[in-house]
């Protein structure tokens, strides 16, 4: 996988899933049950275990911390809790210059469950590489503005553009939130980092060069080039040049765009990541068989592939036909 991100030739193309380590596994359902998911996210031995269920299930070829984007901003002391069915809820959303005074810098100090389970994580695992991770300053910024997940980010995208100033100062403390969470990340261990920015497809292409990009920037460039940086959205095919360039070395491609129009967007300059659709998986064998030899034979034309799905694995999924894929995926080479 870390050869793959960094452009050199793998000995097959690897793959790994969004959100693998989850509701699709019953191990993880039972591992999980009465416990809820921000006080598993700071245990450490339980994030070791669901991190490691899929690594040995499907033999991807990448772990993913089990944790989540909110994770840094709970640990700073915001009023948060991950609802199930609809994400995370924020008591008291962001909307004046007073609620700055609730997002202090973190510290590695804040989050010492992270470092403790990467650490465990990477004794575990071996030559298998750990993929951290971390949530944009604009995904992360929309939960605190809307109170929760958004279709439509219209308190979001009323302060960006009704007070710019406003919105850029809390996008440059959660760049500074998001790198921290990173790097604390990449010092315990991890072999990759990916800056999850779920959101920010809501944009056009000049908002995002305006009131995103520099903050996204800021986040990928602090950290450094010491491990591969992966930098993905949903709903950004138009957008894919400038995530790019703002400092990744993989662009991740949702289903929507395919991996051979991504590569021409990106000049051919960077490895790509992605893209099998998720609701595929529910369909007959031979269509994904079909589908995954078409990516594979796209991302050939990139400087490096790594086969992932195009968003995150959905809960009703039959992980048998995921661990089909992995075989299909080291079959073909």
């Amino acid at each position: 996988m870390v050869q793959a991100a960094r452009g050199r030739a793998p000995r097959h193309t690897p793959v790994w899933f969004m959100r693998q380590a989850g509701r699709s596994l019953p191990e993880y359902r039972e591992l999980r049950a009465g416990t809820n998911m921000l006080e598993s996210c700071a245990t450490p031995e339980l994030v070791t275990e669901i991190t490691l269920q899929p690594v040995r299930r499907h033999n991807v070829d990448a772990a993913i911390l089990f944790s989540d984007i909110v994770v840094p901003l709970k640990a700073i002391g915001v009023d948060l809790d991950i609802v199930a069915g609809t994400g995370p809820v924020v008591a008291e959303p962001f909307s004046t210059r007073a609620d700055l005074d609730r997002l202090p810098e973190l510290a590695p100090e804040h989050v010492p469950y992270i470092t403790e389970a990467v650490s465990s994580l990477v004794a575990e695992l071996g030559p298998t590489p750990l993929i951290g991770f971390s949530g944009a300053p604009f995904t992360l910024a929309s939960y605190l503005v809307e109170g929760g997940p958004s279709k439509t980010h219209q308190r979001t995208k009323a302060m960006m553009h009704g007070d710019p100033q406003l919105w850029s100062d809390l996008c440059a403390r959660l760049a500074q939130i998001a790198q921290t969470f990173l790097q604390v990340q990449i010092d315990a261990g991890a072999s990759a980092v990916q800056l999850f920015d779920s959101w920010v497809g809501a944009l056009p292409r000049a908002d995002y060069l305006r009131f995103v990009e520099p903050h996204s920037r800021a986040v990928l460039e602090g950290v450094g080039d010491a491990v591969p940086r992966i930098h993905f959205g949903v709903g950004t095919g138009e957008l894919l040049a400038d995530m790019a360039d703002a400092g990744a070395d993989v662009i991740g491609v949702d289903f929507r765009v395919s991996l051979t129009d991504a590569v021409q967007r990106t000049g051919g300059r960077f490895a790509v990541q992605g893209n099998l659709d998720p609701a595929l998986l529910f369909a007959p064998w031979q269509v994904i068989e079909a589908r995954v030899t078409q990516i594979i034979e796209e991302g050939r034309s990139a400087p490096g592939h790594i086969v992932n799905l195009g968003h995150g694995v959905l809960p009703d999924t039959d992980p048998t036909v995921l661990t089909r894929v992995v075989d299909l995926v080291h079959s073909l080479g």
